[in-house]
């Protein structure tokens, strides 16, 4: 596994209008390592204690908590994208790993997560400690995310990109659908995600935005 770091590194997609927009005025690249557990804040969601464990310069997620999170400390973003690379382990009820944005405490933020279980990539909102999936735009209504392979023990890279209301969910360099929702639309911070009893391993995570 190498070195779990956070950067900046522009990417845009073929997306709408107004998020083009907002790539075009990212701020410049930050690097920042993770080597020290100073910068990166853990926690949960709901009941439990969450466990996140370094190993060989990465972060793992060994259950623990209804929800688990880790954010970046300092971060603050409105608009921007983050990424993350992980690889699901084990676990009974979930094998979940994705990326946070718009982070504002435990219980209010974003989220978008692949799932080896389901095999499925979901978006969500977290608001006051309930978690609510986001349905694809120009799906019908109750759409549970998008249905993906995601394959245990196997590395999967997850990105989200996002600009006012609208997010875009790409899923191993495949850009898998949109989203839309104006319940969160202040800046926060962004970082990694899992969930239930996932054993999980993170090994990258990028991101660049504006505040």
């Amino acid at each position: 596994m190498i070195p779990l770091t956070a950067f900046g590194l522009l990417w845009r997609l073929k997306i709408s209008e107004p998020l083009l927009l907002a790539a075009s005025l990212l701020a410049i690249a930050t690097l920042v390592s993770a080597q020290s557990s100073r910068e990166w804040r853990t926690g949960q969601t709901g009941r439990g204690t969450a466990r996140w464990i370094k190993q060989s310069g990465g972060l793992t997620y060994q259950g623990g908590a209804a929800f688990g999170w880790a954010v970046l400390e300092g971060t603050s973003m409105r608009d921007g994208w983050v990424e993350t690379r992980f690889k699901p382990v084990d676990g009974r009820e979930d094998r979940a790993g994705g990326v946070v944005w718009r982070w504002r405490d435990a219980d209010n933020y974003y989220v978008a997560r692949g799932n080896a279980l389901e095999n499925n990539v979901v978006a969500y909102k977290m608001v006051a400690g309930r978690r609510t999936d986001l349905t694809p735009v120009g799906a019908p209504p109750g759409t549970y995310g998008m249905p993906v392979p995601v394959a245990t023990a196997t590395w999967h890279t997850l990105r989200v990109d996002f600009a006012g209301n609208e997010f875009v969910v790409t899923f191993d360099g495949r850009r898998l659908f949109a989203a839309r929702d104006a319940t969160l639309p202040d800046a926060g911070a962004v970082g990694i995600w899992s969930k239930a009893d996932s054993v999980t391993e993170f090994d990258t995570f990028h991101y660049e935005g504006t505040p």
